[in-house]
């Protein structure tokens, strides 16, 4: 395989690791947990793992530990430093026993239940160490769920001698992790179960997850090119650029972003949702910022929009709430209306409200929300071109009022939509030692016979010395949630807290920032040279941790 300069730099880079790691290890066991919300339902279902304590790890003295066999598994969409997670996991093995192996299962869950899986040897590992991607074993997205699959995983796990599953994934497949620990726990099948937090997305964070990882690196990569933009647009001083960041339930990479570049305006779901905020609400929001530029000679501007934020505006939530129930109940009746009666029959079978919401849309959103639902139920809101219905909808907003007298300026849009370019980025310094510290940390958890835990490192902001490492029992994120139109045991998605540092620090600026032109340009990840360049975290993790 031909290698990039990068990449051949890259692969001499050793992770940092926190001190109480970097010898033997013993566990010190911190108070019982209980669940979010719906503690009864929740240790109910799970009354094997509910309640654990919290674990930190602190310096122990040696001893031996009998071979044992280890699987890992990349679970969901990709995000920048699985690659070092598998690494530190595999060091740790290696350390605990030089006789233990490690198995990968290929294409997520999947991997498991069909018995694909490859032993990851040092000679592949050294190949993929601080690279970005998911593409030493492959991810999938197949749902743990059902007693087949975890009987059909069980068979391959005892014919491998394998002791302990890594399950590398965000909300849904810790989730998952959670229930099969819970499930080999109830049946004695000797087999635990550890997860790890990974998500771009940023909404799997608590006390104890201070961060998932690949939050930095994509935050990172996007600010970069929408830095590039902003340049590009001070530049030509023609076009408003609308720039949809990935985020499906939260807002967190679009605030990262824009505490990073400091664009004109950048839109908050959830801020969007508890103002009550209508669709025409949020145009007029932006149509003013643009008639406000415009007024003082300015025809040009960069908004961010999250990709989830339909699903917060609250006629379009009820919309859509609505819509996922009846299209999990009727999909195949659904699919059998001819293409051009499928809106008449959607409009037809929604109560009043909902269908007269529905009727209002644009005939390509409209459509766009009943297209195929994720593994989850949900709509694909990646699907949903929302940067190009606000452009849109502002666009008809100053025209009529410029017939108006009131709007004198020239609009002129461009669309951009950053998703697939921030997931397998190569990661950080900060995401390459968060990641090897957590693969570390489960191969330590697994050492010291614990089940159901996710893997948690702390203390983020301070040198990676002085990391905290240790496990939280995943059943202390969970409540219980709506899926495919039943109740299921779910981690608790962490949403944008409107009362948190990071969004009070967008809040106090943003009004400058729409009026000025306040432009920062981030550049792409240093990887080399001074550490205030090269090791900072995001700017949420230092405004949260006042750092």
């Amino acid at each position: 395989m031909t290698k990039s300069a990068l990449q051949i730099a890259r692969a001499a880079y050793q992770p940092k690791l926190p001190k109480a790691l970097k010898g033997a290890v013993k566990v010190q066991e911190g108070e019982a947990t209980h669940s979010v919300a719906d503690e009864e339902e929740i240790k109910k279902l799970f009354p094997n793992t509910y309640g654990m304590p919290l674990i930190k790890f602190v310096e122990g003295e040696n001893k031996e530990f009998a071979p044992m066999n280890v699987g890992v598994i990349l679970s969901g969409g990709q995000a920048p430093g699985g690659h070092n997670v598998i690494s530190g996991l595999f060091d740790g093995v290696k350390k605990l026993n030089p006789a233990n192996k490690l198995y990968g299962f290929l294409m997520g869950p999947g991997g498991l239940v069909d018995h694909k899986y490859v032993e990851l040897t040092a000679d592949i590992i050294d190949e993929y160490r601080n690279t970005g991607g998911f593409d030493i074993i492959g991810s999938g997205r197949t749902k743990l769920e059902k007693v087949d699959q975890f009987e059909k995983g069980y068979e391959i796990l005892k014919e491998l001698g394998i002791k302990a599953v890594v399950i590398i994934g965000g909300d849904d497949s810790n989730t998952n992790a959670c229930v099969l620990a819970e499930y080999y726990a109830a049946k004695n099948y000797g087999i635990q179960v550890i997860g790890c937090p990974k998500t771009i997305d940023g909404d799997l964070k608590n006390e104890m997850i201070e961060t998932s990882f690949g939050f930095d690196t994509a935050c990172k990569t996007y600010s970069e090119v929408i830095g590039n933009i902003e340049r590009d647009c001070n530049s030509a001083r023609k076009y408003w650029h609308f720039i949809k960041l990935m985020g499906r339930s939260a807002s967190h990479i679009a605030l990262e972003c824009a505490l990073q570049v400091q664009p004109n305006i950048c839109l908050i779901s959830e801020e969007v949702e508890a103002k009550n905020m209508s669709l025409d609400d949020v145009v007029t929001y932006i149509a003013n910022a643009v008639a406000a530029r415009a007024a003082d000679g300015n025809n040009f501007g960069t908004v961010l929009i999250p990709e989830g934020l339909i699903e917060f505006i609250p006629a379009m939530k009820k919309l859509i709430a609505e819509l996922n129930d009846f299209l999990a109940a009727h999909a195949d009746e659904y699919a059998a209306v001819e293409a051009n009666k499928q809106r008449e029959y959607i409009i037809n079978h929604l109560t009043a409200d909902n269908a007269a919401v529905y009727a209002s849309l644009p005939e390509g959103v409209a459509r766009q929300l009943t297209l195929d639902r994720d593994p989850h139920g949900n709509v694909q809101v990646s699907l949903i071109e929302t940067e190009k219905l606000l452009s849109e909808m502002v666009g008809k907003k100053l025209a009529a009022w410029k017939a108006e007298g009131k709007y004198v300026g020239k609009f002129s849009a461009q669309h951009h939509f950053f998703g697939y370019e921030g997931r397998c980025a190569a990661p950080s310094n900060f995401d390459a030692d968060y990641c090897y510290a957590l693969g570390y940390t489960a191969s330590m958890l697994i050492a010291n016979g614990k089940t159901g835990y996710m893997s948690s490192v702390r203390n983020l902001t301070a040198p990676a010395e002085e990391w905290i490492a240790g496990g939280v029992p995943i059943t202390m994120m969970m409540n219980m949630e709506r899926r495919h139109g039943e109740m299921k045991p779910v981690i608790q998605k962490a949403l944008v807290e409107l009362d948190s540092a990071p969004f009070k620090a967008f809040a106090a600026a943003r009004e400058t920032w729409a009026k000025e032109t306040c432009y920062v340009y981030p550049g792409p990840i240093q990887y080399f040279g001074p550490t205030e360049v090269c090791d900072q975290t995001t700017k949420t993790l230092q405004l949260e941790q006042a750092k």
